[in-house]
């Protein structure tokens, strides 16, 4: 699926806790949109939950591991460090590769032209 809109309402129904879709239109992320998503990933997961993104395209983990999908995926943000400026992914896409830290400005604009959903 290509919108976050679809899975917003799942989450709400199988947790049983509010989730909202944050679109990010623009083909990279700007500073708000990327300030906005690390306040979002902290306060969701200092909640005991996901942030499921929707995301296209490439990108470079912390450990210069190069994750594609240029048709989009959906991965979930599970954790973070240094004050929400890296992340921890939980990927099920490799098992080899099922759970890895990113830059938060690096995940803003592999989400860029789709969305995520958050607390």
């Amino acid at each position: 699926t290509n919108s976050i809109n679809d899975i917003t309402p799942v989450l709400h129904k199988e947790t049983g806790k509010p989730y909202k879709s944050v679109e990010i239109r623009s083909p990279k992320a700007d500073d708000k949109q990327t300030d906005t998503l690390r306040a979002d990933i902290v306060r969701t997961v200092d909640d005991g939950r996901a942030v499921v993104a929707n995301i296209a395209g490439t990108t470079t983990d912390t450990d210069g591991t190069t994750h594609s999908f240029e048709g989009g995926h959906y991965i979930s943000v599970v954790g973070y460090q240094d004050d929400g400026h890296t992340v921890t992914i939980a990927d099920s896409a490799n098992p080899d590769q099922a759970s890895y830290r990113i830059t938060v400005d690096n995940l803003a604009d592999w989400i860029a032209t789709r969305g995520y959903s958050t607390s």
